[in-house]
């Protein structure tokens, strides 16, 4: 029997339904609405670079536009409905999915400890322990509460301090957790003293229901994937697990496979659910709202995806000469529809008085009419709120 075909347009319109950025950005953005959007998008990354806002904000933003960073930070450092750990990178993570990272937190225990033991001989267990019973006695701390001693050199943990190693260590092991950052900083407690009791005593998935939840879910929330895809998701699996997990699933039924239509016209062969063809067909058109993400966003993280779904090329210092065009790693991408239409460097001024955009570079094929240039102009006031800027300034040469 042939493969199911998914054509680029269904294929771009069933992955950003799944990535929460087909229906026009509005809708409710705190408390239980929140959670369902994380919850959605299975995890938002968290940055430290804030030139216009955090990662997590404006990934959030993105999605709905009436939320502020004050509700994640209640509904992550209060309501505990979300936690802070890893996924490809530092991530805010729905509480409900906290019992699957109790196999990260024990690959991470066994593969850390081998590393640093190497790096600090004797020493590891007794500043692991210090370290544990300092939080123990003192509640939530941070790495600057150890400010006086001395990194070492070579390391491989980026000259940190001893005790900021067992910081990080005894958190991506699960036995701290994040309770909640000052700025930027992360304090970190007892695992016991921030993830609710329901959720700490819950009885822990053996390891093959924690990979069928990985990559079950994985593919809810990219609409179809090839098993290198679905392990690089929650990073939780191992490509050899996702292998198996694909292999076992088509000879079940439970997925087929499916000839996915790329930028570039060739066909990338993957799994989906059985009626992810008819689902994307059902799709509705989006509008033509422009809006910016973060570029970290969850339907961007994937460069490679992102270029061969989108043929949209986003690297770090693109120069292209015949162009002269060089692009930053947060010059922004600006999404109309289903198609990136180009990227926009803008930054919050000192004070953040204003936020000053530098320049728009549209993709080619792209034209910028008064209409879409509006358009742009009206995303642009409207992400200055969300960066506190009470202006806007423009380079006189800023459409490029």
């Amino acid at each position: 029997m042939s493969r199911p075909t998914l054509p680029n347009a269904f294929a771009r319109k069933l992955f950003l339904d799944r990535h929460a950025l087909l229906e026009p950005p509005a809708g409710p953005a705190k408390g239980a609405a929140l959670a369902a959007l994380i919850d959605r998008l299975g995890f938002v990354q968290v940055d430290s670079v804030n030139t216009l806002a955090r990662a997590h904000d404006l990934i959030l933003w993105s999605r709905r536009p009436s939320y502020r960073p004050a509700s994640l930070r209640w509904l992550n450092d209060r309501a505990r409905v979300t936690f802070e750990h890893w996924t490809h990178d530092a991530a805010i993570v729905p509480m409900a999915f906290y019992p699957h990272w109790r196999l990260r937190f024990a690959r991470d225990r066994a593969r850390l400890h081998g590393r640093w033991k190497n790096w600090h001989g004797d020493r590891f267990h007794g500043e692991l322990d210090r370290v544990l019973a300092h939080v123990a006695d003192h509640g939530p701390v941070s790495s600057a509460d150890f400010r006086g001693e001395r990194a070492e050199k070579s390391t491989g943990w980026w000259d940190w301090h001893p005790s900021k190693t067992a910081l990080e260590y005894l958190w991506r092991s699960g036995d701290l957790a994040v309770t909640r950052r000052d700025g930027f900083r992360k304090l970190y407690d007892l695992a016991g003293r921030v993830v609710p009791p329901e959720v700490l005593n819950a009885k822990q998935p053996d390891l093959a229901e924690t990979i069928d939840w990985a990559c079950s879910t994985a593919l809810d929330r990219l609409g179809f994937a090839t098993s290198g895809e679905l392990a690089a998701f929650w990073d939780l699996v191992t490509p050899a697990e996702a292998r198996a997990w694909v292999a076992d699933a088509l000879r079940a039924g439970r997925v087929v496979e499916v000839d996915v239509g790329c930028a570039d016209g060739s066909i990338r062969r993957s799994v989906a659910w059985p009626d992810a063809v008819e689902a994307a067909a059902a799709l509705p058109e989006p509008g033509a709202r422009l809006r910016v993400l973060s570029p970290f966003d969850p339907a961007l993280r994937d460069r490679k995806r992102a270029e061969r779904l989108f043929g949209f090329r986003y690297r770090i210092e693109i120069f292209v000469p015949d162009a002269q065009r060089r692009y930053g790693y947060y010059v922004f991408p600006v999404l109309e529809g289903t198609r990136l239409a180009g990227r926009i460097d803008m930054a919050a001024g000192q004070g953040r008085t204003c936020l000053k955009v530098r320049a728009f570079w549209p993709e080619p094929g792209v034209r910028m009419g008064s209409g879409r240039r509006q358009r742009l102009v009206d995303e642009i006031e409207r992400v200055a709120v969300l960066a506190g800027c009470g202006d806007v300034t423009f380079e006189p040469d800023w459409m490029r």
